[in-house]
């Protein structure tokens, strides 16, 4: 087991599912993040958008913000949503890319991989695949997804450096990347790091915004770009999460970028 500044990777990971079960299970309940349709609105998904999905799909959201304002995916591409969830977002690019195209969700937490499985069969598309993994090891070929889509996940994932070559090696030559995350602009003490439920709810696991940047540009990837920036957390239902938040500088952004063709 990888140690992670004193504490491990699987307590992460573990703390990281708990969270996610959660909110797959019980969408009703007020977490210390914005979920469900609300905010999908907050962060900017289009009303029209989400009317066209299942309520299932939208109930269990938990993305930070709205990746799609990269405008990449194409008719006929293939898609990897890396932390799919219950499907807003897969479903959401199932229609970009039409029944000639395909759409991967991958996911590591059961009870959303269930509630996305279901929410396929609701939605009656042929063109996605819920798959099993995380992104420090994605379960597809070399140059095989001609984008690459996440929200709000990527500062969960304990190896960033790791996940990151993973989504260069996946993504074909001249293909893209579409990413809503949370980073901050100040670093996180140790003892907040050590705490696997922080990591949990998207605060202490995010980096410093130029050094996130870097390490995409460091697994080969180029035009990396700032579409947006906001503050994410002035949507938490906690007095504390903000403050923690507002100390930190933690904030939403969305970029874009490519890989060379």
């Amino acid at each position: 087991m990888v140690a992670v500044l004193g504490f491990n990777r699987e307590q992460i990971l573990a703390a990281v599912r708990d969270m996610y079960t959660a909110v797959a299970c019980e969408p009703e309940r007020v977490f210390h993040f914005p979920t469900g349709r609300q905010a999908c609105i907050f962060v900017g998904y289009p009303e029209p958008w989400l009317d066209a999905l299942p309520a299932t799909v939208v109930e269990s959201f938990a993305g930070v913000g709205l990746p799609f304002r990269a405008g990449v995916i194409r008719r006929g591409h293939r898609v990897l949503d890396i932390g799919s969830g219950s499907g807003t977002d897969v479903l959401s690019a199932a229609r970009l890319v039409g029944p000639e195209g395909g759409v991967f969700g991958l996911d590591m937490t059961a009870a959303m991989l269930d509630k996305l499985r279901g929410n396929i069969e609701r939605a009656g598309v042929k063109n996605v695949r819920a798959l099993e993994g995380n992104a420090e090891d994605i379960p597809l070929p070399d140059e095989s997804v001609d984008v690459v889509t996440s929200n709000g996940v990527l500062n969960l994932v304990p190896d960033k450096r790791r996940a990151f070559a993973e989504i260069f090696r996946v993504l074909r030559p001249g293909g893209s990347v579409q990413i809503a995350d949370i980073v901050v602009a100040k670093p996180i003490g140790e003892s907040s790091r050590a705490n696997p439920k922080l990591w949990a709810e998207c605060v202490v696991g995010a980096s410093i915004e130029d050094d996130y940047l870097d390490l995409f540009r460091q697994a080969g990837l180029v035009n990396v770009t700032v579409l947006r920036s906001f503050d994410y957390f002035s949507g938490s239902s906690s007095a504390d999460t903000r403050r923690i938040a507002g100390a930190l500088g933690a904030k939403a952004i969305e970029i874009r970028m490519s890989k060379p063709a």
